[in-house]
């Protein structure tokens, strides 16, 4: 029930910020069966549409990722997907030819991703999106839980009512509803389980720099 052309949109700012070079970039994306097809389809265009290249040209949309290592890791787990069914719908426009070096990749849109792909179990921290198919909301959450870190978890639907479920069932310290974009200096940010503890922004940034003193008097 979801804006599936707003879900692309979040989905893409989400996934491909900073070259996916973000904490709370997207891993796995999860669509519902019945709209998983369509959902593909319009990714697969808006992805194609995005340009590699030099950071300082105004016409690019992702630049180099940090070190040659990193594009060798988000290359590994694409073959890695690749060689457990997978499929590539995707690669980008590649326009780095002029460049002199640099670790640059285009943007890989992957379908049909085993649930225990690399690319669904660890952080690529690139620009590739893994597409996987769910039938139910418990198949989705069960799904999206599953994994050891909690960091940030987003979730598209025109129901207030699943809307609001999903949130409280999501296992992650930051949720995005209807929004691919969710960080702020004014609201907490921070994770759950192996992504750590605390938080920054907002009062409760304030939390791990103040200490709780307990005075208990006695005979006054």
């Amino acid at each position: 029930d979801a804006d599936l052309d707003a879900a692309v949109e979040g989905c893409v700012a989400s996934k491909f910020r900073n070259s996916g070079q973000t904490c709370v970039c997207v891993n796995r994306i999860y669509v519902q069966s019945g709209v998983y097809e369509a959902f593909v389809e319009r990714l697969t265009h808006r992805v194609n549409q995005l340009r590699v290249g030099d950071g300082f040209d105004p016409t690019t949309d992702l630049g180099p990722l940090i070190t040659p290592a990193a594009v060798a890791k988000a290359q590994a787990h694409v073959a890695e997907a690749l060689a457990g069914g997978a499929s590539v719908c995707s690669a980008g426009v590649d326009v780095t030819a002029g460049l002199d070096g640099g670790s640059f990749m285009a943007p890989v849109v992957l379908r049909d991703v085993a649930a225990g792909a690399l690319v669904a179990t660890e952080e690529t921290f690139g620009p590739v999106a893994a597409v996987m198919r769910f039938e139910t909301e418990e198949e989705a959450l069960k799904l999206a839980n599953s994994s050891e870190f909690g960091l940030a978890a987003y979730a598209y639907t025109r129901d207030v009512g699943r809307a609001l479920r999903v949130a409280r069932g999501l296992e992650a310290g930051v949720v995005g509803i209807n929004e691919g974009l969710v960080s702020t200096e004014v609201a907490p940010f921070g994770g759950i389980k192996a992504s750590g503890l605390g938080r920054e922004g907002s009062r409760h940034g304030l939390d791990d720099y103040v200490a709780i003193k307990y005075v208990c008097v006695g005979g006054v």
